[in-house]
């Protein structure tokens, strides 16, 4: 069951907390951090990576002070990381996400480095 909440900055922002499905397919829950003006602005930022069916209800799980401190001090303002089991794991930014959805459809269909390399 996916789980979120937000946290108001004083300057007005939004950062927005999301534990959901890990879209890399291996069954760990993963973490999401937006910065944004408002929490239906960062559920957009979400949405248009291709996370479709993302919705905030309630305040149930809101960004800790060391998440929230995470995404200020990253450029980007979004950040993910798989929940791990034990010990901690980094934040990465979402381009990373991106970079490892790519290779993981390139090696499901064919394109891999294997392939690449047998031309």
């Amino acid at each position: 069951m996916p789980g979120g909440g937000f946290s108001k900055l004083p300057n007005g922002s939004v950062v927005v907390a999301l534990s959901l499905p890990s879209p890399l397919g291996d069954g760990r829950p993963a973490r999401f951090l937006v910065l944004a003006a408002n929490r239906a602005r960062a559920l957009t930022r979400l949405r248009n990576l291709g996370l479709r069916a993302v919705y905030l209800r309630g305040n149930a799980e809101p960004p800790t002070p060391d998440e929230i401190t995470a995404v200020l001090h990253h450029p980007d303002g979004l950040l993910w990381r798989t929940q791990p089991d034990t010990g901690a794991e980094l934040w990465r930014p979402v381009r990373a996400l991106l970079r490892e959805r790519a290779r993981i459809g390139d090696e499901l269909s064919g394109r891999g480095v294997a392939a690449v390399e047998a031309r």
